[in-house]
């Protein structure tokens, strides 16, 4: 994770990775399958077993958004806009972005009654993920400028009006 961190996903290699690791990358791909599984199990035992909080929580967003900017767009939300591909790599991310981000939002609005509380939170997570991912490719001049303390009330005010 420090490598990462540091570098950035698309940045860090997997000979780099084993370097760090004192083993040969090749192992990598032999236990992991590869990078991006290595990344997302990283991820999971950096997170550990407890579960994430929702979109909504007070802190959540503003950890995820602050995540963003240090360490840039994750492989998660890379593989939500690859339509079509459904390699064992892309899967994976999916169904990470699916544990971690929509079923936690899913389980709250359904818990308040909220309808269709599925689809709102694939629509949350979307939100999320397209602002990000406009904000990486600097699509929008003022999206990618504004720092999170700017950015983050406004965002949060799309993914409350979900609620109603």
């Amino acid at each position: 994770m420090e490598l990462f961190a540091d570098r950035g996903f698309d940045r860090t290699t997997t000979r780099e990775i084993g370097e760090r690791a004192g083993v040969d990358p090749a192992l990598i791909a032999r236990y992991f399958g590869g990078k991006v599984q290595l990344y997302l199990a990283a991820v999971r035992a950096e997170q550990g077993d407890q579960p994430p909080a929702d979109l909504l929580a007070e802190d959540r967003l503003h950890w995820l958004l602050t995540r963003f900017d240090r360490r840039g767009l994750s492989p998660s939300f890379s593989a939500l806009m690859l339509p079509g591909d459904n390699s064992a790599v892309q899967r994976a991310a999916r169904a990470h972005v699916q544990e971690r981000l929509v079923d936690p939002l899913r389980e709250r609005l359904a818990t308040d009654g909220v309808e269709r509380a599925e689809l709102r939170a694939e629509v949350a997570t979307a939100a999320l993920a397209g602002v990000l991912m406009a904000r990486s490719s600097g699509a929008f001049a003022e999206l990618s400028g504004v720092g999170v303390a700017e950015l983050e009330p406004l965002l949060r005010d799309v993914l409350e009006s979900l609620r109603a």
